[in-house]
């Protein structure tokens, strides 16, 4: 079905991850600077189930959130950048993008973060009893720039939706709070995946978060 005006663009599980993967970053920041490693590694599972969340919802989510919807191939980037695309309902082939690397960045981090061993051999994250302590230093050393990656990337991220907000006069920020966007031409509705799917979804990341945390122990 075709609609003009006012559409349901993000579903409710997307905007809170997206969201929530904002504060999360600044707290793991946070923690990290400040020395809470406890409360540093807490939070990074939780990242980790937040993560596995989007994989899930990326495959069997909203239209809007499946990977399949919004992922283009060069040729799309190249008309999209000669302004030759159609109107994207979602994410363009340029923030498709940005989303990818991000998710990428971030899964990185947390699956060196599992590895990790600080100098003394005192703290280290529930997988680096299965690696030597060379590889959990190079995980940590990895883990740490890693994370400056990740501020790089998150603040190139803010300063192009600034530039979509104040050249391109399009307001990226609003339908991720709210979920809607209006569009001035006849667009095909999103299809919005189930609240049952969601707490599938849900209960499957909380329980990979917590097998890991564990060490992949019972």
């Amino acid at each position: 079905m075709s609609d003009k005006g006012s559409i349901r663009l993000w579903d409710l599980p997307l905007r809170l991850v997206h969201w929530g993967l904002v504060i999360l970053v600044f707290s793991l920041w946070w923690t990290w600077k400040s020395g809470r490693t406890e409360l540093h590694e807490q939070l990074g599972y939780v990242t980790l189930g937040v993560l596995v969340f989007r994989i899930y919802w990326g495959l069997f989510g909203s239209s809007t959130a499946r990977f399949s919807g919004f992922v283009k191939g060069p040729r799309a980037i190249a008309a999209y950048l000669r302004g030759q695309s159609s109107t994207n309902v979602g994410h363009n082939p340029l923030g498709a993008l940005s989303v990818l690397l991000l998710l990428g960045l971030m899964i990185a981090e947390v699956g060196l973060g599992l590895f990790t061993q600080d100098v003394d051999g005192i703290e280290a994250g529930p997988l680096a009893q299965y690696v030597s302590y060379e590889k959990a230093d190079w995980a940590r050393e990895w883990h740490d720039l890693l994370f400056n990656v990740i501020v790089g990337v998150v603040a190139f991220h803010i300063l192009a939706i600034l530039f979509y907000l104040l050249v391109k006069r399009n307001n990226l920020v609003g339908p991720m709070i709210t979920g809607r966007r209006r569009f001035d031409e006849p667009v095909e509705a999103p299809r919005m995946g189930s609240a049952t799917n969601a707490l599938v979804g849900i209960l499957l990341s909380a329980a990979v978060a917590w097998f890991v945390s564990r060490g992949l122990k019972l």
